[in-house]
């Protein structure tokens, strides 16, 4: 793999940001943050990156697609470049983030439960009044309150 990533030649930001499928500007926000190294400049003072870069920014971008937030994004990130990392921590962050995404659709799909039954209510015709205009100027449903309590 090193080999590999040592024979990708030096590249500007934009051409990274085409590689790696990172916009640019985001590029400069993971550098602003730490997420990954400030960039090399050349002597016009212009960032130029490798192929370590590119790899890790790709692995940034696919973690990312999977929902990691950015702290623990940085965390994979450690872990992949540590060689003697014990997988179980790998493992722990994934079913966390698991925990996290089920916690998400069961908020969803209460939300999509409460849309239906507002939906089944509405009459949907020329009449002026509508429940669920109603049920939104209320600022919280029943069952909100609820669960707040």
């Amino acid at each position: 793999m090193k080999a590999v990533l040592e024979s990708i030649p030096a590249m500007n930001i934009g051409a990274l940001a085409k590689r790696s499928g990172v916009p640019a500007k985001t590029i400069r926000y993971y550098e602003s943050i730490g997420l990954i190294p400030k960039a090399k400049r050349s002597e016009g003072n212009y960032r130029v990156y490798d192929g370590r870069d590119l790899a890790n920014l790709r692995f940034i971008h696919r973690a990312r697609r999977l929902g990691f937030p950015v702290a623990d994004v940085e965390k994979l990130l450690a872990l992949w470049h540590d060689q003697r990392r014990p997988s179980g921590k790998v493992r722990e962050l994934a079913l966390a983030h698991m925990s996290e995404i089920d916690r998400k659709l069961e908020e969803l799909q209460s939300i999509r439960r409460t849309l239906a039954h507002l939906a089944h209510c509405c009459r949907g015709d020329e009449r002026p009044d509508c429940p669920i205009l109603d049920d939104l100027a209320q600022g919280t449903t029943k069952a909100e309150e609820a669960r707040s309590r």
